[in-house]
């Protein structure tokens, strides 16, 4: 008597299990290795070193993908993270051991701003060991968790340890604070995320939106631009009312060169960034980032003119024309 097709066990899952087989291929492998091969890395990326690789690793394993996506959309709520991302950004991400799969970082929550770019908006290395810390250290509505097992108090740190200027209000009240090498790595890792230019003809229309949607000389429209673009890129150092953080990050409110008449100094520090300055008599050994090569002039106009028009300042405002200028002129010497 013939037996159907049910009735024979061996041809019934070899027919099953060589159908997945095809299928995973047909539906999620064979596209993978399309995209791999179409999509190469963008030529201004750099591979990750083997500190950034173990702080890839550390992103992970601490759960940061929950809270943070790295896909900016081609939106304009996305503008203020980046140029929109395209299928190369990611062509450089592979397992980071040989029994996982290559690591999702793309996200959904965007409980976190996106880090896609969080190397070129906040390159500070003592910032962001400050934010893993305690984030209310820096950003004090931050629903963000503490990573306090990422450091280590201690009364006597070594010679060659990094010990983390944690603001008083959220120091310990014993010790000091000094971050661990996972820390470090993990920080490594952040400061990596850096989009790289595109090429001509790269991404399509989606990915040549400007990085930032452009301000308009006057109106509410730029007021509301100058305060979006001051939240995005300054306001986790020097706080959303210009107060800065004592003898770490330098208040904007009251202060003199937001105020003075000739903006030439205030504008060029926002275009080539700062290091090591004495204000006010105080020392602010972190270093400012340069915003030259991520905002526009007409960016720059709106933060600058939102930094003196806010908290009080009363600095006159500036043009597109002063800052193109000024940027013209260089960084000073």
């Amino acid at each position: 008597m013939r037996r159907s097709f049910y009735e024979r066990p061996a041809l019934f899952f070899g027919v099953v299990f060589f159908g997945f087989i095809a299928l995973s291929f047909v539906v999620a492998v064979g596209p993978a290795i399309e995209i791999q091969a179409k999509h190469k890395p963008l030529p201004g990326s750099q591979p990750m070193t083997p500190q950034e690789l173990r702080g890839f690793d550390v992103y992970i394993a601490e759960g940061c993908p929950y809270c943070h996506t790295q896909q900016v959309r081609p939106l304009k709520m996305d503008a203020v993270w980046g140029r929109p991302s395209v299928a190369s950004d990611y062509a450089r991400l592979e397992p980071l051991h040989w029994w996982m799969e290559t690591p999702g970082v793309l996200g959904s929550e965007r409980t976190g701003p996106d880090l896609t770019n969080i190397g070129k908006r906040q390159p500070s290395e003592i910032w962001q060991l400050i934010h893993l810390y305690d984030p209310r250290a820096v950003v004090s509505w931050s629903i963000m968790p503490s990573f306090h097992s990422l450091f280590e108090v201690t009364s006597s740190p070594a010679a060659d340890a990094t010990v983390v200027p944690v603001p008083p209000d959220f120091a310990p009240s014993h010790g000091k604070v000094v971050a661990k090498q996972r820390a470090l790595d993990l920080v490594a890792y952040l400061l990596s995320r850096k989009q790289a230019p595109l090429p001509e003809g790269v991404g399509g229309e989606a990915a040549a939106a400007p990085a930032a949607p452009a301000a308009e000389a006057g109106g509410g429209g730029a007021q509301d631009e100058g305060a979006m673009l001051y939240s995005a890129n300054c306001a986790s150092c020097h706080q959303a009312g210009g107060t800065g953080l004592t003898s770490t990050f330098p208040p904007l409110k009251d202060d003199p060169v937001v105020n003075d008449d000739d903006p030439t100094e205030h504008i060029s520090t926002v275009l080539h960034g700062a290091h090591g300055r004495t204000i006010n008599g105080v020392q602010y050994p972190v270093a400012m980032p340069a915003f030259k090569d991520m905002l526009s002039d007409a960016q720059i106009v709106a933060i600058v003119n939102h930094e003196r028009s806010s908290w009080g300042n009363s600095g006159k405002p500036v043009t597109e024309e002063m800052v193109a200028k000024v940027r013209k002129e260089g960084a000073p010497q």
